[in-house]
């Protein structure tokens, strides 16, 4: 097998979305981009193809018909342990990213995204050497960053109460303060700390 085919299949991708032009010029685009491309256009069909194909990627649509992909999430994540997930989303929010994440996806995208986009974000889910440069300056925000800052808005609106916050979160309570204990996330190294 050739290096170009054997990276091809470590590229496997799923791309779900219920607009059928959208995920055609999608997998094409992406096929160019050196990816083995599968496309599932409702919920039902992403999760066969998922534990058939056994993806290392999928590009998952928010709004799928009347299914959710949010919902579809933990599904996909059965069928293919170890499949990565990006989210792309219209209706991009706090609220929405930490719930992506509570559900096991990877990252997300705000749409319109366009293929160079995606690849982006796919690449940048991929391991790295340590010491590389995460994300690109016009990039949105990591979601453990935007996690950590859903976290504190809704424990100020508390008061700080841990046991309403964690109640609002829709995480134990326990859960909430295991995150609380951890160092904030940071975008960057502020200069002067190691």
């Amino acid at each position: 097998m050739s290096e170009s085919a054997s990276n091809s299949l470590s590229q496997s991708l799923l791309i779900v979305d219920d607009d059928t032009a959208f995920t055609s010029v999608l997998a094409r685009a992406m096929g160019a981009r050196g990816y083995t491309c599968s496309v599932a256009n409702n919920a039902s069909a992403a999760v066969q193809l998922a534990a058939q194909s056994r993806p290392a990627y999928c590009v998952l649509d928010l709004k799928l018909g009347e299914s959710n992909g949010l919902k579809l999430i933990p599904d996909l994540l059965r069928a293919a342990p170890g499949m990565r997930i990006l989210l792309l989303t219209g209706y991009a929010s706090i609220a929405t990213a930490v719930e992506a994440i509570k559900r096991g996806a990877h990252d997300y995208l705000a749409k319109p995204a366009d293929a160079d986009q995606i690849a982006r974000a796919l690449s940048a889910q991929a391991p790295r050497p340590s010491g590389a440069v995460a994300a690109a300056p016009d990039a949105p925000p990591p979601l453990k960053r935007l996690e950590w800052e859903h976290i504190q808005r809704i424990l100020g609106e508390t008061d700080g109460n841990i046991s309403e916050a964690a109640r609002r979160l829709g995480m134990h309570r326990r859960t909430l303060q295991r995150k609380l204990a951890k160092h904030p996330v940071r975008e960057r190294p502020s200069p002067g700390h190691d």
